[in-house]
């Protein structure tokens, strides 16, 4: 049996980062790479594990009670919003920003922006979103809220609220259940909000 003992920054070091917000009970482990700090918001109740990385140039926002797992990473040339509630399982990938790929431009971050055509687009995720793992999600969509994603599905369009979606394209294969409303409820009582 192995154990994950998980390194994360102490609150000190934390409030010492130039977050553009960092609230209560923030875990983030050492290992997590984050580009542009000053853009990047996080609410309370959040935790980052391993080996994540965060490029901010266009900001993140992250809600609380807010989980990204390991490996995650997210590219917001544009803005990435991650509402309360939300989840990103291992190693997803979250693109506000993409290369033209029909050859009619240059490509790749060497190249100034003068010769290439960039798709910008925020990207939203509703509260009580979770994205299974190796999911990639590109420019310009909005998960609606309880959107359920499975495991290496490709989001490219923006999703209904609370349905279950997978598959690449992902498709909306049925309704997700609304009873996690009532226990969010219920635990936000329970911990005094």
């Amino acid at each position: 049996m192995t154990n994950y003992n998980a390194d994360f920054l102490s609150e000190e070091e934390l409030r010492a980062l130039p977050f553009a917000r960092i609230g209560k009970c923030v875990l983030i482990d050492r290992s997590v790479s984050l580009v542009s700090i000053e853009n990047i918001s996080i609410g309370d109740n959040v935790r980052i594990d391993a080996h994540t990385l965060l490029i901010a140039s266009g900001g993140i926002s992250i809600g609380s009670h807010v989980h990204i797992s390991a490996f995650c990473y997210l590219a917001a040339g544009g803005f990435i919003v991650l509402e309360d509630f939300s989840n990103l399982s291992c190693n997803v990938k979250i693109h506000s920003i993409s290369d033209d790929y029909t050859g009619r431009t240059l490509t790749n971050a060497t190249i100034p922006e003068t010769y290439k055509e960039l798709t910008r687009g925020q990207v939203v995720l509703g509260r009580h979103t979770i994205i299974g793992s190796g999911s990639v999600i590109l420019p310009g969509l909005r998960l609606g809220e309880g959107t359920a994603v499975g495991a290496l599905s490709l989001i490219n369009r923006s999703t209904e609220d609370w349905g279950i979606y997978a598959g690449s394209p992902a498709r909306r294969i049925r309704e997700r259940s609304r009873e996690l409303l009532r226990i969010e409820t219920e635990y936000l009582q329970a911990i005094g909000n």
